[in-house]
């Protein structure tokens, strides 16, 4: 099943933040506070920190909301600007790509408070990203009209996108699956809230499949979340989802993908990279074979590879089955300095 795991690559989303004074973020020698990378030639790029983002709480608060900002040029009036914001965009797709992503996952919700400018930014970052992307896109958005912009500026060449993602609180979605010949991401999700333990997972998961073949698609076409909390909540959440994962594994073969927001598990938690490794090497043993990860961060050779008996990944899966109730064990050893 590991040899076929399709990466959703997570990481090209409004959200995501870079330190003012960290190492991605450097002053010019002209004044400006410009975000750094590296393009595919190995060339040093700027994107200059735009006065109106220095405006806002965010950048108050010592936060380069990168992405934010590429999103935004996207749509200014000014060419060297949305110069700036397509070649950033386009460096994280090739980055993502090469790391080993099959779809690129792309958020643009909080890029603004307006919806119009939200939709206009979803647009615009799919035409950039797909100009460079061998491979097909994620719509990802809490919101339908935000997807179906991204829908309508998807050039398929044949490729189905896929829709993350579609629930019964969103009916409308599920029609747009249809029209625009998507692939989904299915919540594990009922009408009214979140799954409380593996079996809230697996009959919601039975309740959407079933809707969704019932409307046409094929159990191929179908990724299943099967809805990832945060270990520092519940020592048991880690069990709630191995459980139904391996149920529903049995229930449905191999056609079904099953797995999505893989690194929710370590939200608020240190060395979030070792509590990943060990959820998806777990994950792995229980049946996912599909995760929204950023794979420049999570190698699957090396979760493949991950030393079960060190003390440190024992202490991960400890605190992942349970085991170590409240993470006390894993966050004393933090302390101590033991998981570095």
């Amino acid at each position: 099943m590991s040899d076929n795991f399709i990466i959703v690559g997570e990481n090209i989303h409004a959200t995501r933040v870079f330190r003012s004074g960290g190492k991605r973020v450097v002053k010019t020698d002209d004044g400006f506070e410009a975000v750094s990378y590296k393009n595919d030639l190995d060339e040093q790029k700027l994107m200059k920190v735009p006065d109106w983002f220095k405006e806002t709480q965010p950048y108050q608060q010592g936060q380069i909301k990168h992405f934010l900002i590429a999103m935004t040029n996207l749509i200014s009036n000014d060419d060297d600007v949305r110069l700036e914001g397509e070649q950033y965009i386009q460096n994280a797709v090739y980055r993502q790509i090469k790391a080993g992503s099959n779809y690129v996952d792309i958020n643009v919700d909080e890029v603004h408070y307006d919806l119009e400018i939200q939709k206009k930014c979803m647009a615009r970052t799919m035409e950039v990203a797909q100009k460079v992307s061998s491979v097909p896109i994620s719509i990802d958005s809490s919101n339908s009209d935000i997807i179906e912009s991204g829908l309508k500026a998807y050039k398929s060449n044949d490729v189905p996108p896929l829709i993350n993602s579609v629930a019964f609180e969103r009916p409308e979605v599920f029609e747009m699956a249809l029209e625009y010949k998507a692939n989904v991401i299915a919540m594990a999700t009922s009408e009214t809230g979140m799954p409380e333990d593996e079996d809230d997972r697996i009959e919601n998961a039975k309740k959407i499949i079933e809707e969704l073949v019932r409307r046409g698609f094929s159990l191929e076409e179908i990724y299943l979340d099967a809805i990832v909390f945060p270990i520092s909540v519940n020592s048991e959440y880690g069990n709630h989802y191995f459980n139904a994962v391996t149920q529903l594994r049995e229930e449905y073969g191999s056609q079904l993908h099953i797995g999505m927001g893989l690194s929710n598990v370590s939200f608020g938690m240190p060395m979030r990279k070792l509590i990943n490794q060990a959820f998806i090497y777990l994950g792995l043993e229980a049946g996912i074979d599909a995760g929204l990860i950023d794979p420049i961060q999570i190698k699957l050779d090396e979760v493949h590879n991950v030393d079960i008996s060190s003390e440190k990944m024992s202490l991960a899966i400890d605190m992942l089955t349970g085991k170590d109730e409240f993470c006390v064990n894993y966050l004393q050893a933090y302390r101590d300095g033991r998981l570095q």
